[in-house]
């Protein structure tokens, strides 16, 4: 019992995307180790939230669409199984994407 208590835990990064890019993108897709997320669309000021679980080790990779079809793609930093906390990603003007990791643990 004490095996079950102690051996199962679920680590979890609360993620958040904030547009701060002055405009409304389209077709978000977020990329990370085993998975990815996403929405169609995200209007300027927003915040999108989601929680997710890293199965693996690679990087966060960001791809959205402005204006005229104009496709924006950027790599971020290594996410690792079993880290936790939370990653900010800051959308902002000329197609630039800020990460903010406050993660922990990991493998």
């Amino acid at each position: 019992m004490l095996l079950f208590a102690t051996g199962c835990r679920s680590y979890h990064v609360e993620t958040s995307i904030e547009n701060h890019s002055g405009a409304a993108i389209r077709l978000l897709e977020v990329d990370y180790p085993s998975a990815s997320f996403g929405t169609d669309g995200l209007a300027a000021g927003a915040v999108f939230h989601y929680r997710i679980q890293v199965q693996g080790s690679g990087p966060v990779k960001i791809q959205y669409t402005v204006g005229d079809d104009h496709q924006v793609r950027i790599t971020g930093p290594i996410l690792s199984e079993r880290q936790q906390g939370n990653l900010e990603i800051v959308l902002l003007p000329g197609d630039k994407v800020e990460f903010q990791p406050q993660l922990t643990g990991g493998s």
